[in-house]
């Protein structure tokens, strides 16, 4: 199995520690050469990839300079399983990448000030610690989009299809289960 990890800027160093510690091997996506590599690697569908917390407009700006936007987002329409963390659930929403069916409200907790360390409910997994750094939430979803973990009534983790969205840092924790679920996902191809 491989993952590979949008390496513009943020958190992808601990995601990629996090992911090799289950088993997965990685690779680092910072140009499109490395983005036709990895999907041309034979690993018979049994790939996923994920974006890490960072400043989603800056990693926007660099994917469409880097001419990653089109392939990423089409990977995504066609079934390449996704993890998206903080940044990244933003980018997958309906006013960025456009591939999920929710809008993301940044920097809903404020500014850096704002960060907290939380422990919440997360469907089918149990109790997990959450790190919130100048966090989103989810504001909307629609029908497809199942919410699975509310902080403060807040939604704060989703799944839709072969989507992973937490608002919080899961790779910024000792706690592997958010990663366990993507790949477990990634194995059975959604």
């Amino acid at each position: 199995m491989k993952i590979a990890i949008l390496a513009l800027q943020g958190a992808f160093a601990e995601h990629e520690q996090m992911f090799r510690q289950l088993g997965a091997e990685t690779t680092l996506i910072r140009n499109l050469a490395d983005w036709r590599n990895f999907m041309s690697s034979p690993f018979g569908g049994m790939r996923g990839w994920a974006i890490p917390g960072g400043e989603s407009t800056a990693m926007m700006r660099i994917m469409k300079d880097e001419g990653l936007f089109e392939p990423l987002r089409q990977a995504i329409l066609d079934g390449l399983p996704v993890l998206g963390t903080c940044a990244g659930l933003i980018m997958l929403d309906r006013n960025h990448l456009g591939v999920m069916d929710l809008t993301a409200r940044r920097n809903a907790y404020g500014r850096q000030l704002g960060s907290f360390n939380t422990e919440g409910e997360f469907a089918g997994i149990g109790r997990v610690p959450m790190t919130f750094i100048r966090a989103p939430y989810i504001e909307e979803a629609g029908p497809e989009v199942d919410i699975l973990a509310r902080v403060d009534g807040k939604a704060v983790a989703a799944r839709q299809g072969n989507m992973l969205v937490t608002a919080f840092h899961p790779e910024l924790t000792d706690d592997t289960s958010i990663h366990e679920l993507f790949l477990k996902m990634v194995a059975s191809g959604n």
